[in-house]
């Protein structure tokens, strides 16, 4: 009788956890929602009083202080020591580095009107090193790959992207494999670096530009030095994961043999973590093929350039052409990077009886490649790639009449569908933002920022509220706010269905991820070329190009949260008769909180990062101001400060959703 007394007063006790825990859960919904009542009842009385707007030409105390550093540094360069045996060494060296390989792949050096190795050379070495780390049939990828290049017409640019990413690659590598052992061996240094790896990871591209051409000036330099620095981070981070999920028992296997630290570093961690190691390198490889086009803004030489020349004049074949170049240029590298990492152990399986000879005939292939390159050196035939690009030109022409076509044909499909998004959601939540007292819409993200990520996500808040206040751009700083979360709610909606698609079934999971994981290797500077052609050079075009960009990230991330459902609370909700809708709605998507949250952050920082380039087909606002600080002279104090408010912007963005990702998972 005891145990059926005690056994229903247990039950009692335990019922109301769920409700207090969905009241929670609600309240802080009902607090989000009072926090935006109450603006929406200020804005209507307070509209359009202290804004802190500032007109186009229009500098800030801030903007003339800036200016006037860079003329100061300008005018001491080669005089102040700081600059003569720091910054202009620096930049000497990188700058001997860079056109050292761009004498030997792309440019004309001194005694020669042609580069060292002429095309048929670099198909040669292309070829055969992507066979020697990877397989024959990326070998084949590589040679198609840089074939394509000089059909296009765009050898030399090509050459040129190739030089400054290998360049900054090598450098990056140089530093954060070493600094990544040493995260991985020491728990200390790591706590020290991830925070700034953070930083470095959550700041879009274009904002490494401005300060970096502060003290090393434009050139391929400066776009070599901000390469390194987007490049390196990845590399840091993998490196040392891999060296941390080597298994203790073998280290201690190895320690227990007397192993010194050197010996159980190079003779168990490294060759246990090698394959991790190189899936960073190609995280590198494809950063720094990203920030080298966008360093086109600096004057660096490549398909970069003629991208942004082509959109900055709304010839969109040209900038086809060229966009899909360095497609190919990041899938041959992505390619090849990803076979070398996976080499060995597809070799281990395989038992194909050509790899007893593989020896041999890299051997062979060497002096294939040794001939190749010789005759690329000698002979004009094999030095300058044949004929005038009629391929290029051929893709250049159709793509301007498919844009000329789409325009006549379904401008009425597309400027409807601009207009709508934007009249009807865009520009009121834009209005919202730029028109309300400054002081407000910083209360109300300061509010927010606690009630979503808690006290130290308020605090980091009210700092990047303050300084954004202090950069003289709020109402930029809110423009850009603006797109970049009207964006976002895009994104998780399209994150949402096909995530939730690609979660539930493995077939459509196994159809669509690859599509995906290709979509993440382009760099963002590609995606805008599309669709400039369809709805023009207005931010409409660069919210679209950056749900795109965004997209692919979030899909998979969602869809890996569904996935992680315990099947057997699936099963249980099925028996119980609840229908798909249910299931969905009611088990699966909150039970995937954190992949949520998750993606959430990662989609606010690929839009943001897509919505600044978006600068350069007209979506104005932090991104315009930086280009402008690029063109323009006087401007250039302005640009910096854009670039800071980008940064703060980012910053709140991250901290916000990671703690809110913090809360979700605990």
């Amino acid at each position: 009788m005891t145990v059926v007394i005690e056994k229903p007063e247990h039950t009692e006790t335990a019922e109301p956890t769920p409700p207090v825990g969905g009241e929670r859960r609600v309240s802080r919904s009902m607090t989000v929602a009072a926090i935006i009542v109450v603006w929406l009842v200020l804005f209507a009385v307070l509209r359009g009083t202290q804004t802190l707007s500032l007109a186009a030409a229009d500098l800030t105390g801030l903007h003339r202080w800036i200016n006037d550093l860079n003329d100061s540094i300008g005018a001491n360069r080669n005089s102040n020591p700081l600059f003569l045996y720091f910054f202009n060494e620096i930049r000497l060296v990188i700058d001997t580095l860079v056109t050292f390989i761009q004498h030997l792949i792309s440019q004309p050096s001194d005694a020669r009107p042609l580069p060292q190795i002429g095309w048929l050379g670099v198909v040669g070495l292309a070829g055969y090193v992507s066979w020697a780390v990877g397989n024959w049939r990326v070998a084949l990828l590589a040679v198609a790959g840089f074939t394509f290049f000089g059909l296009q017409g765009l050898w030399q640019e090509s050459m040129d992207t190739l030089a400054l990413t290998l360049s900054a690659v090598c450098v990056a590598l140089l530093f954060a494999i070493p600094l990544g052992v040493w995260a991985g061996l020491s728990d200390r240094f790591n706590r020290i670096i991830t925070p700034f790896l953070d930083f470095m990871q959550t700041m879009p591209t274009f904002v490494y530009l401005a300060p970096l051409t502060l003290f090393f000036l434009i050139g391929g330099a400066s776009a070599t030095i901000a390469t390194v620095i987007y490049a390196a981070p990845p590399a840091i981070r993998i490196t040392a994961h891999a060296i941390r999920s080597v298994p203790e028992t073998t280290v201690e296997a190895a320690d227990s043999l007397g192993a010194t630290r050197r010996q159980s570093l190079l003779k168990v961690l490294l060759p246990m973590s090698r394959r991790t190691v190189v899936m960073g390198v190609n995280q590198s490889i494809m950063a720094a093929l990203a920030m080298v086009t966008i360093a086109a803004l600096i004057d660096a030489p490549g398909l970069g350039k003629t991208v942004m020349q082509a959109l900055q004049s709304l010839d969109v074949g040209t900038a086809f052409n060229a966009g899909l170049a360095i497609v190919v240029m990041a899938i041959v590298l992505d390619r090849v990077t990803t076979a070398a990492s996976a080499r060995e152990e597809t070799a281990r399986r395989s038992k194909n009886r050509f790899l007893t000879w593989r020896r041999p005939l890299l051997g062979a292939g060497a002096v294939a490649a040794a001939v190749l390159v010789y005759m690329s050196h000698t002979y004009v035939w094999a030095a300058e790639f044949p004929g005038g690009g009629g391929i290029g030109g051929s893709i250049a022409s159709a793509t301007d009449t498919a844009t000329a076509w789409a325009q006549d044909h379904l401008s009425t499909v597309t400027n409807t569908f601009r207009d709508v998004l934007t009249n009807g959601l865009l520009n009121p939540f834009q209005s919202l933002l730029t028109d309300s007292p400054w002081w407000l819409v910083g209360a109300v993200l300061i509010a927010l920022g606690v009630v979503l990520g808690g006290r130290r996500a308020g605090v980091t808040t009210v700092v990047c509220v303050g300084l954004l206040v202090g950069t003289g751009l709020w109402s930029d700083a809110m423009t850009t706010l603006a797109s970049t979360v009207f964006a976002t709610v895009l994104v998780m909606v399209l994150g949402v269905v096909f995530g939730v698609w690609m979660g539930r079934s493995p077939l459509v999971d196994r159809v669509v991820r690859p599509g995906l994981d290709a979509a993440q290797v382009m760099p963002p500077f590609v995606y805008l070329v599309p669709f400039l052609a369809l709805f023009g050079a207005t931010r409409f075009t660069a919210i679209v190009a950056a749900v795109v960009y965004a997209a692919p990230v979030t899909i998979k991330i969602i869809a890996d949260g569904v996935r992680d459902v315990p099947g057997t609370t699936v099963e249980a909700a099925t028996s119980a008769g609840c229908t798909t809708w249910q299931i969905i709605t009611k088990v699966q998507l909150p039970m995937s909180r954190s992949a949520l949250t998750l993606a959430t952050n990662q989609g606010l920082i690929y839009v943001l990062s897509m919505v600044v380039v978006g600068g350069l087909v007209g979506a104005g606002a932090l991104g315009y101001d930086v280009v402008a600080g690029f063109s323009q002279g006087q401007l250039y104090g302005k640009g910096l400060a854009a670039g800071l408010a980008i940064v703060l912007l980012g910053v709140m963005f991250d901290r916000i959703t990671q703690a809110a990702a913090r809360r979700a998972s605990a």
